[in-house]
């Protein structure tokens, strides 16, 4: 035995399992499509990408990424063609990541996936339990995020005291 019991997979694994089995499928059906030049690194920019832009900072705390991170990938997908920066009309100082032409094909066929996907796990389970799934895995998702910035893991939302 190597020290790992035969138990049911923990957390992290479910959920990796979940997130690379979404991600194959995704890519290469956007490569099917003709988007065989983005690999799914990419995925923390284009999942969080905005028609009408997004700063660089805010993808970065969307997608967990560093700012370092999400500048290389944008970087990539600019001289792919997904993107481009723009002056934020907010803020001078600031740029805005905007999907390109492209990009707003790539953003369409990446949603009509996901949604394909999803109405496919909807249809497994039943949509009452799939969107009980969904819900308990963004909260799930909410606590763990909520413990990365040093909040403190009690079992209640924000704004709740234990007692309630």
């Amino acid at each position: 035995m190597t020290g790992h019991q035969a138990t049911a997979p923990d957390l992290g694994v479910l959920a990796a399992r979940v997130l690379f089995s979404v991600q194959r499928e995704l890519f290469t059906t956007l490569a099917e499509q003709g988007f065989d030049d983005i690999a799914p690194r990419a995925g923390a920019v284009l999942a969080y990408l905005r028609a009408d832009g997004i700063r660089a900072s805010e993808l970065a705390r969307a997608s967990g990424q560093h700012k370092q991170v999400i500048g290389t990938l944008v970087d990539d997908l600019e001289r792919l063609g997904y993107v481009e920066r723009q002056p934020d009309p907010a803020d001078r100082r600031a740029k805005l990541i905007c999907p390109t032409e492209r990009g707003l094909l790539q953003m369409e066929a990446a949603s009509s996936i996901m949604r394909a996907i999803e109405e496919r796990h909807a249809k497994a389970l039943g949509k009452q339990e799939y969107t009980a799934f969904k819900a308990t895995l963004r909260r799930v998702s909410e606590l763990q995020r909520e413990t990365e910035r040093g909040g403190q893991d009690t079992g209640t939302r924000p704004g709740q005291s234990r007692d309630q």
